[in-house]
């Protein structure tokens, strides 16, 4: 009896051991897929945007173009995958991003301190200022920082346009992104509104769709970069896209098509 009962413990131990074993080496063999990895296998780079003219827009057609379309979609052929460009609310970049509804935040995105701490970005490729818009029969009155803290200003949700008139005191409403909030000044919903310096070059003033509004007042100076989600592999690998893209001229011809090339940092 003794030895039935041995010989039971000694396969019930046996049994355990490979029990532990069969896990162990299930745990190993699972491995975190790499974001390049991720985006190669389902074929498509979701690429998160909002309306920014010379960034990303829509020309006659529907399709997406400007400067940041056009690189993501070089990028995107350089890696073998298709690009698919989807409208998000700029708020909510780093959910969209942590839930895998996109792939990228590519859309004239400033390099602060809240976006480099909660994604993987790239190195900077363009630089940038918020700039404060008025009506151009206006802009005598506020060509300075004092001049228009008591405007009402209609600024673009979670951008650094929204931080700046922080900074500055001044009351303010949210609106979806920065294309809005220029029609808020023109409709005259708003006294100002403060956007980027290269959407204010190709959308306000003489011979764009705005031409009753100008930009006065420079708030700061900034840089912008491209988003991954935290620890993407992708990140790096965009680095050295910008870096050839830099080396062949392509980068520089792009910026060329949308007058933006004055603007751009060598990589």
């Amino acid at each position: 009896m003794k030895t039935m009962k041995k010989l039971a413990a000694a396969l019930l131990a046996l049994t355990m051991a490979m029990s532990l074993a069969a896990c162990g080496g299930a745990k190993e063999e699972v491995k975190t897929q790499s974001d390049l990895a991720y985006v190669q296998d389902k074929g498509t780079l979701v690429v998160g945007i909002t309306e920014f003219e010379p960034m990303d827009y829509q020309d006659a057609s529907g399709s997406w173009i400007g400067f940041d379309a056009d690189m993501a979609k070089a990028f995107a052929k350089s890696l073998g995958v298709d690009v698919e460009f989807q409208i998000i609310d700029w708020d909510n970049k780093v959910l969209e991003l942590d839930g895998k509804t996109i792939d990228v935040v590519w859309n004239g995105m400033t390099l602060t301190d809240e976006v480099t701490s909660a994604m993987a970005c790239s190195n900077a490729y363009c630089n940038n200022a918020q700039v404060v818009i008025v009506p151009s029969a206006k802009a005598d009155q506020y060509q300075d920082v004092e001049s228009v803290k008591a405007l009402a200003f209609a600024v673009e949700t979670g951008s650094a346009g929204k931080e700046q008139v922080d900074a500055l005191g001044a009351s303010y409403t949210e609106v979806a992104d920065q294309a809005t909030a220029l029609l808020e000044v023109s409709s005259g919903t708003a006294d100002a509104a403060v956007i980027d310096s290269l959407m204010a070059a190709a959308m306000v003033g003489e011979g764009t769709s705005y031409a009753n509004l100008t930009y006065t007042v420079g708030l700061n100076s900034e840089e912008y970069g491209v988003g991954f989600r935290k620890g993407s592999d992708l990140a790096e690998k965009l680095n050295e896209f910008f870096k050839a893209s830099y080396a062949d001229g392509t980068m520089a011809k792009t910026a060329e098509t949308y007058s933006v090339q004055a603007a751009l940092i060598k990589q």
